[in-house]
């Protein structure tokens, strides 16, 4: 009998405990695959916007704890000879009815990230005007239309368009006036970031190279503000922080609960067969032998957990999918990459979980093993 044959008998002796097992390590990696890969659709959404407008760079502050930019410095970026333009950006999380709240930006008129959305309906706002524009999915869950009107935090906002954007981000969320938006949020005066395009790059000069140009003008400027690549923001904005964080945060718990019932299983499990490991021992298995084939079940029944729950986060990300609040932004496919972590970390559960129990295994002295009932 093989090494690994022992190992699959050992396995399979009490099928019940094994199903109940691989269970818990299957909800634990389920849960990670479909939150992380949730995380990571949001994410990609932000990137989306910034590409789809053509925002090469994104100013805001340095300091953390103050998150909001002074409007007055958009006429000193536009001064800066690589930009080409620099729009002020205002976001804010907003209850748009008791059931409904959806992220509501606050652009000028004229903004260039008008150019990705396609407008279904009416037209844009006019500056100070008590005007807003709801992409099409936000539109159809509160059930409005161009022209009618809509309750804002105790002010009446007229419908004046229905729009399709570059974005999930927006499709899903209400545009106004800056202004209005300021006023709603008592920011007057300060915006989230600016969004800045830069020149063409001269001939002989690379994209790479205008934008660190760019970059160190901009703070040279404007001292106690960054300029942040577009892409660097998509990844490292506060909303997709929270959102990662909390992913792997859910995740670390759920896989924490797997590992103990892998720990559980094997602990068990070389408690039932002291008497076999004795005899394994008594025909000169050494201990390292014995802790390699406790760790080898551990491992395997992580490898097929991380299996089952790989296909379980498919499910989860096809549900997600296909619900009108998400399939917006989330793609049920699993990259490769991801995949293969999962099973890693699904091993590596295995591992750690089986170590304990592998160690006291293989401490089992042949004699006292041999005398054990």
């Amino acid at each position: 009998m093989s090494f690994f044959h022992i190992a699959l008998k050992n396995i399979l002796r009490r099928r019940l405990r094994t199903v109940l097992t691989l269970c818990g390590v299957a909800v634990g990696i389920a849960a990670f695959t479909a939150l992380v890969g949730f995380s990571r659709s949001f994410e990609q959404a932000w990137l989306t916007l910034y590409e789809s407008s053509g925002t090469d760079l994104v100013v805001v502050q340095k300091m953390f704890l103050n998150t909001s930019v002074d409007e007055t410095v958009g006429p000193k970026l536009r001064a800066i000879p690589d930009v080409a333009d620099a729009e002020p950006f205002l976001a804010n999380l907003v209850d748009l009815t008791p059931e409904v709240n959806a992220l509501v930006y606050g652009w000028p008129a004229g903004s260039f990230e008008f150019a990705p959305l396609t407008i279904l309906q009416g037209r844009r706002f006019q500056d100070g005007s008590l005007e807003v524009m709801l992409g099409e999915v936000l539109a159809d869950n509160l059930g409005k239309k161009a022209g009618n009107f809509l309750d804002i935090q105790g002010a009446t906002f007229q419908v004046v368009g229905v729009f399709r954007g570059g974005s999930a981000l927006e499709i899903g969320a209400a545009i106004m006036p800056i202004d209005q938006l300021q006023k709603l949020t008592d920011l007057t005066g300060k915006v989230t970031a600016f969004h800045v395009r830069l020149r063409k790059p001269a001939n002989g000069e690379s994209g790479e190279a205008l934008i660190r140009h760019a970059r160190s003008a901009i703070e040279a400027v404007v001292p106690g503000l960054k300029a942040v690549p577009a892409g660097d923001r998509a990844r490292n904005n506060q909303l997709v922080v929270l959102a990662r964080s909390m992913a792997w945060g859910t995740s670390l718990i759920a896989l924490f609960i797997g590992a103990l019932g892998i720990a559980n299983t094997m602990a068990m499990s070389v408690f039932e067969r002291t008497r076999e490991i004795g005899i394994l021992r008594a025909l000169g298995w050494k201990r390292l032998r014995v802790m390699k084939l406790i760790l080898i079940e551990a491992a395997a029944l992580g490898l097929a957990g991380g299996c089952l729950g790989i296909v379980g986060g498919w499910l989860a990300l096809r549900a997600l999918a296909a619900l009108p609040a998400t399939a917006s932004f989330v793609t049920a496919a699993v990259p490769l990459w991801q995949g293969v972590q999962s099973l890693c970390i699904a091993v590596l559960i295995g591992l750690f979980a089986g170590m304990a129990p592998a160690w006291r295994g293989s401490r089992l002295s042949p004699v006292e093993a041999l005398r054990y009932e």
